[in-house]
């Protein structure tokens, strides 16, 4: 009966690879809450946290707080501050429409259940643009490309919906948990957009050319037969 080799650790290492993904998941998120203070600096803040997730996950190695600054730096100032300026002002309509909707007019109540929705939707669609592997190059086109992705994926959409709801009430138990709740939020929606994407070289480094998992000293099959 073969049994599977466990992993090793390198040396001097205390943790397994998990602990290590969960510590840069923490990580990533306090670099993400700081780069964050300016507020028009949020979604920039929170694509590089999602684009640096994604390179721990699918090359298997640790992270530094100097690619970070890489990743941040590389969406580029103009970039920066448009998608800021466009998320914020986005938000504050919205939240106008609510307060007028809820002021007494004739069919309020509806038009506060639209735009709740509607709200809902851009925040789904906004994440799902964030964790883009492209959207450094611009957020207009990492857009159309979540928009795709959200028509054929509607479950990866309340996958993200339920995430954020439980940030939501996180952070509303315990305020002092926004240093650190968007790193898991980065790799939910991370781990979301990588459902539906081939395995890396390192992943797939277990098969052959044929696409049939190498033989090992684990494996039975890969011994001769006994002469």
């Amino acid at each position: 009966m073969s049994s599977l080799a466990p992993q090793r650790r390198e040396p001097g290492e205390l943790f397994g690879p998990r602990f290590t993904l969960f510590a840069d998941m923490l990580a990533v998120g306090v670099a993400a809450a700081v780069a964050s203070l300016p507020l028009i600096t949020v979604p920039t803040a929170f694509a590089a946290a999602c684009a640096l997730l994604r390179r721990s996950i699918r090359e298997d190695r640790p992270v530094s707080m100097g690619e970070y600054v890489a990743e941040f730096r590389a969406h580029g100032l103009r970039r920066s501050v448009l998608a800021g300026v466009t998320v914020f002002a986005a938000v504050t309509l919205v939240v106008l429409d609510l307060a007028l909707a809820r002021a007494g007019l004739p069919g309020a109540r509806p038009m506060s259940w639209a735009l709740t929705a509607l709200a809902a939707t851009g925040l789904v669609l906004t994440l799902r643009a964030a964790a883009d592997p492209e959207v450094a190059r611009g957020w207009h086109p990492a857009l159309n490309r979540a928009a795709s992705r959200s028509a054929t994926d509607p479950t990866g959409c309340a996958l993200i919906a339920a995430a954020v709801g439980l940030c939501v009430a996180f952070l509303w138990m315990l305020p002092l948990l926004a240093l650190l709740l968007p790193g898991p939020l980065a790799f939910a929606i991370t781990a979301v957009e990588l459902r539906g994407e081939p395995p890396s070289d390192t992943e797939s480094a277990g098969e052959d050319l044929s696409g049939q998992p190498r033989a090992t000293a684990m494996d039975p099959a890969s011994r001769s037969p006994a002469s």
